[in-house]
């Protein structure tokens, strides 16, 4: 069988042996998104609630776009007037389209991480997630063409084709757990660090039931730190690095952040620049305000993977905008947990 523009995922669901590396969803903004990086590092923020949404659109220079889409809640919550610790019930909803032939991927993951306080002036937290649930995922055969639509050296999609997908569609169940330390150190200089798994239970991922393929365990190290310059500017540094099958990914950069009105940590105006590397693969420039309880953030991959003379350099572009705040102050987590984020 000969597929023209056929995507390279759906030729490792449809044909390939017992295992397979199928790439997981990741954004250049992946700071904004904890979610996804891992369940333990849900509710690590300055807030009582915070909705995020993001949308990428990649590769439009060189094929048709894989566009991705992504919205994730959190929602604090103390354990009492008594206790230190809190918990953070999110829920994370993707949306990514790829390819030609419309292969998608819709998955929804409710969210659990609990926080340990380890110590009595509440600066340093354990804390333990665990997110799971549906991934549906499908394509659209008829977005195909086959070489035996190739009449007499002339194609057209009216043609008749042998090839027939019993089915089109799969819906399996996922799961992701991790773990994560934050605290403040001298000098107000706040950090966290967290490892996680996902995809731990391994499920199967072929459209068609004669193939046993299944997705490896995906592990990943997470670490941010914040650094306070002086009163009005932080440097902040965040750090992923993933190892799925025998593949290996970093991702890290820097940003600085600047407030332009600040009245409190709440009530505040701010503008942060600054600059990611993922390798082998981008150089990634990033700009986001903060606008009171809003926030807007703006980032490009300039392609330097092996695709760089083919695309010209140009990777994806992505949006997030989010919303946090704290609630009425007999439910508020603010004074429960000083958060390693600016």
């Amino acid at each position: 069988m000969k597929l023209n523009k056929l995507h390279i995922p759906i030729l490792l669901l449809l044909v390939t042996g017992s295992s397979c590396f199928c790439q997981d969803i990741n954004f250049s903004q992946f700071y904004e998104l904890p979610l996804l990086r891992n369940p333990a590092l849900a509710g690590i923020f300055a807030g009582d609630v915070r909705v995020t949404s993001a949308f990428r659109s990649q590769w439009q220079s060189v094929t048709v776009p894989f566009r991705t889409m992504a919205l994730g809640a959190e929602l604090k919550k103390a354990m009492g007037e008594n206790s230190d610790d809190f918990i953070t019930m999110g829920l994370q909803i993707t949306d990514d389209v790829a390819g030609d032939s419309r292969l998608s991927r819709i998955q929804t993951f409710p969210v659990f991480n609990y926080h340990k306080s380890l110590r009595g002036d509440k600066d340093s937290y354990l804390s333990a997630g665990i997110s799971g649930g549906p991934v549906m995922q499908r394509f659209d055969p008829s977005k195909l063409s086959f070489d035996d639509q190739f009449v007499d050296g002339s194609y057209s999609a009216s043609n008749p084709t042998r090839q027939v997908f019993s089915n089109t569609s799969l819906t399996y169940w996922d799961a992701g757990a991790g773990i994560s330390f934050n605290s403040l150190v001298a000098q107000n200089a706040r950090y966290y660090i967290g490892v996680a798994i996902f995809h731990f239970t391994q499920p199967k991922v072929a459209f068609q039931k004669q193939y046993d393929i299944i997705l490896n365990r995906k592990y990943i190290v997470n670490a941010g730190i914040t650094l306070p310059v002086n009163e009005e500017n932080h440097v902040i540094l965040y750090g992923d690095y993933f190892a799925q099958g025998g593949s290996r990914m970093a991702q890290g950069g820097i940003l600085l952040n600047h407030d332009l009105v600040k009245y409190d940590e709440e009530q505040k105006i701010s503008i942060t620049g600054g600059v990611f590397y993922r390798k082998d693969d981008a150089l990634i420039p990033v700009v986001k305000l903060d606008y009171y309880h809003l926030g807007i953030g703006v980032s490009y991959d300039v392609n330097t993977s092996k695709l760089k003379s083919a695309s010209q350099f140009r990777g994806a572009y992505e949006l997030t905008v989010s919303y946090k705040a704290y609630r009425d102050i007999h439910n508020t987590s603010a004074n429960k947990v000083r958060c390693p984020t600016f």
